[in-house]
């Protein structure tokens, strides 16, 4: 489920006015008033807490885990999943989703808190559930004292539709006395500033006159925090694009390590980069049999009417596959391998193996490392033959890649100028990646089935084959963007 809630403070004496009328056929329930106990657990340095998550047992409702979601809104957005069990431990279905933040810390009883709840539920003309407000009296047990009390007023929205509400809602709560929004979790409260510090890996804001060491550090920290925060979503294998957005991470993370290598040392980052190069293969099998069913099931009006049913079992034949490849990601990603890799790597965000060179400033260092990727990927787009293989193709496309990773890491000292080279390469290395996904589903539908299945294969084959000719056509133009001269004239 997708909790989304928006959080009010409020006084000692505030009382919830009537929401009877609230909105035109909009209905209150009565108030109903409960006492719930519950039970956090984090590790001892607040680990999930500082990165967003929570995991609480409630008496009677069972365990309870959220993880962060992005939002544009007021809301505070989180997926939450619940477990069975007793309050003995934690289960491991859950410990499972987090096991990257935790990894080999262990789980404990941080915060206990005793609330006293009012609710009122806002319902439809038909008795649908839109939205709860929500009353909390907390009082946060330490021992068999109360350490401290607080009350905030949610407004927890159940439908999407129920947007409506907000506006309407928070007015007349403010005019009761509310306070204002306050997006600040529970147990975040409970446990104080430790607990809202930043999480393990950490970016900084930079400047112009940034350090190599600076730089190269904080493109490290993006890429892994990146994964970090994407590790539940792809245990969970819900959402195709976590998947891709971890093995983008890891891609990036280990071109980065490549292109920086001169300013590292290389007993550090080599052995690591071939760590990333198993995670970066793991990842992918899953996804490119995930683009490759994508693919498939995209194509189905282009076949005749009675082929369909066939191609739909291939499309679900491939997803099959790829939740097959995921399950044994999902074994990997809990390996001691894995986790190795882990503490390497927040430990690595933190302090890379620096050379000496990496003390200069990074106007003097990182954009001649920039304009190597450059030059190679110039190179090889000029040695390219007039009709170039798919191997060719492909490995123009990973130097895209490489220049444009390079580049991003370079915005602090290369701004504006940095960021639109960077989108030249993106938009290269993206139509380039459509080729290589056709080429990929090319393969695998040579050997796909038998009878009919291999005929409908032959058709969707033949229609990607056309679709790599288009692409062929089209890639030409933006190299021409990428290559002009005002792109590249920060590189030193």
């Amino acid at each position: 489920m997708l909790e989304r809630e928006i959080k009010l403070g409020v006084t000692p004496g505030f009382e919830l006015p009537p929401l009877d009328r609230i909105a035109e056929g909009v209905v209150a329930a009565p108030t109903q008033e409960t006492r719930l106990e519950t039970v956090y657990y984090d590790t001892p340095d607040l680990r999930l807490a500082r990165w967003g998550c929570s995991l609480r047992f409630r008496q009677r409702q069972g365990w309870t885990l959220k993880l962060p979601q992005p939002s544009d809104g007021p809301a505070l957005v989180r997926r939450e999943l619940e477990f069975p069990g007793d309050g003995s431990r934690p289960p491991e279905a859950a410990t499972a989703l987090v096991q990257a933040y935790v990894r080999r810390s262990s789980l404990v009883p941080v915060a206990t808190l005793s609330t006293m709840r009012k609710t009122v539920q806002l319902k439809n003309a038909a008795g649908d559930l839109q939205a709860e407000v929500v009353d909390d009296d907390v009082s946060v047990i330490q021992g068999l004292r109360v350490a401290n009390r607080f009350r905030e007023v949610e407004v927890e929205l159940r439908e999407p539709g129920a947007d409506i509400l907000i506006e309407p809602v928070l007015a007349m709560l403010k005019a009761a006395g509310a306070g204002d929004v306050d997006p600040t979790p529970k147990h975040l409260r409970a446990l104080g500033p430790r607990a809202a510090g930043p999480p393990e890996v950490t970016t900084i804001e930079l400047g112009p006159n940034a350090l190599t060491s600076e730089i190269v550090r904080n493109a490290i920290a993006e890429s892994v925090a990146t994964l970090m925060r994407h590790d539940p979503a792809v245990r969970l294998g819900d959402d195709p694009e976590d998947v891709h957005r971890a093995r983008v991470a890891t891609r990036r993370l280990r071109s980065q390590l490549r292109s920086f290598r001169s300013v590292l040392q290389r007993e550090w980052s080599d052995p690591l980069r071939e760590e990333l190069r198993w995670l970066a293969d793991q990842l992918g099998a899953v996804r490119d049999r995930q683009v490759m069913a994508a693919r498939v099931r995209s194509r189905l009006a282009e076949v005749p009417a009675p082929d369909r049913p066939v191609v739909g079992e291939l499309a679900r034949q491939l997803t099959a596959e790829s939740e097959e490849v995921r399950a044994r990601l999902a074994l990997d990603m809990r390996s001691d391998r894995y986790i190795n890799l882990l503490e390497k790597l927040i430990e690595g965000s933190r302090t890379p193996a620096f050379l000496p060179e990496a003390a200069q400033p990074g106007t003097q260092v990182v954009p001649q490392l920039v304009r190597r990727d450059w030059r190679k990927l110039r190179s090889a787009v000029k040695a390219l033959p007039d009709e170039p293989g798919d191997a060719d193709l492909h490995r123009v496309r990973i130097l895209a890649k490489r220049a444009r990773y390079a580049a991003e890491a370079a915005r602090p000292i290369g701004g504006q100028k940095s960021a639109a080279f960077a989108r030249a390469a993106a938009d290269l290395q993206g139509v380039l990646g459509d080729h290589q996904d056709s080429v990929n589903a090319q393969a695998w539908l040579r050997e796909a089935g038998t009878g009919r299945a291999a005929f409908a294969a032959g058709e969707l084959a033949a229609i990607e084959q056309f679709s790599a000719r288009q692409i062929r056509s089209e890639w030409t133009e933006k190299w021409k963007l990428l290559d002009r001269k005002r792109l590249r004239r920060w590189m030193i």
